[in-house]
């Protein structure tokens, strides 16, 4: 598989693009590259120069939370740091759209995960422009006021945004795991079907599928608009969870490896003592 052939580096129409791919063995395949990733995060830590933000998003079911568990379960619990963002509480709704987003980015060393992410402000508030009036930003006084324009503008701060965290070490990758309707139909089903599954669903995932069309235009412009060289988007074909697992990591491996972590070394001068504090610690 040719990484490249997922990134958005070109205008993308999303019907065109195929949300389903099956690679042989992907589990397997997965599980020898887990502890290539669990070293490489272990080496950004060590040198402590960078952290990484990893971008999840897609529709309902397409798998975000299962690829999290799998991906990255090799991973040192302590450097990955995985936010799910909700609806705005009253006092994420007394600052700017950004805010929440921005406290909970990832440290240096580490890999910040946004199951859901800023990306939700120019995504569910524009197939439901009504939230917005909870923002109670004093520009916007109808729904008129809530145009392409608006969103456009949003979009550009958030490239913004990412362009800032880049130049302040910051590693932006994100990924849209592109789910079929035919394959979520499925898997709410089974959701319906399997008792243990029940909690899982929700009678609002049946109503924002009636809005599918919608979403898949929303989906469509924000990946044309915000995919950038420092901070691009990956469409990962997300019906087959396995290769959509193997597809994901394997990206995030190949955007770490640019940057060639490597832990600091030790001074001359300790590196002359450490036979002396090896012979300090023998003797006791």
């Amino acid at each position: 598989m040719s990484l490249e052939n997922y990134k958005v580096t070109s205008a993308i129409t999303l019907k065109d693009v195929k949300t389903k791919e099956v690679e042989e063995d992907a589990k397997k395949a997965l599980k020898k590259i887990r502890k290539k990733l669990s070293d490489m995060q272990n080496a950004m830590y060590a040198e402590g120069k960078y952290g990484m933000l990893i971008c999840l998003q897609g529709m309902d079911t397409s798998g975000k939370d299962s690829l999290i568990r799998e991906v990255f379960k090799d991973v040192n619990a302590s450097g990955v740091e995985v936010h799910s963002f909700k609806v705005p509480t009253e006092l994420e709704l007394k600052h700017d759209f950004m805010w929440r987003h921005y406290i909970a980015l990832p440290p240096k060393g580490k890999m910040g995960i946004f199951n859901r992410t800023h990306y939700e402000n120019v995504l569910v508030t524009r197939v439901h422009p009504n939230y917005i009036f909870g923002e109670n930003i004093p520009a916007v006084k109808s729904l008129a006021d809530l145009d392409d324009a608006f969103y456009h503008d949003r979009m550009e701060r958030i490239n913004q945004f990412e362009n800032h965290l880049e130049t302040n070490g910051t590693i932006v990758v994100k990924f849209f795991l592109n789910l079929s309707k035919d394959e979520q139909k499925r898997r709410l089903l089974r959701r319906l079907n399997l008792p243990a599954k029940n909690w899982k669903f929700s009678d609002a995932d049946l109503k924002e599928r009636k809005l599918w069309d919608k979403y898949m235009f929303c989906y469509e412009d924000l990946l044309n608009r915000t995919s950038k060289e420092n901070a691009p988007w990956f469409v990962i074909p997300a019906d087959d969870k396995p290769t959509a697992r193997l597809i994901f990591a394997k990206i995030l491996i190949q955007e770490l490896e640019k940057y060639n972590f490597a832990a600091p070394t030790l001074s001359p001068k300790l590196l002359a003592q450490l036979d002396s504090f090896k012979a300090q610690l023998n003797k006791e």
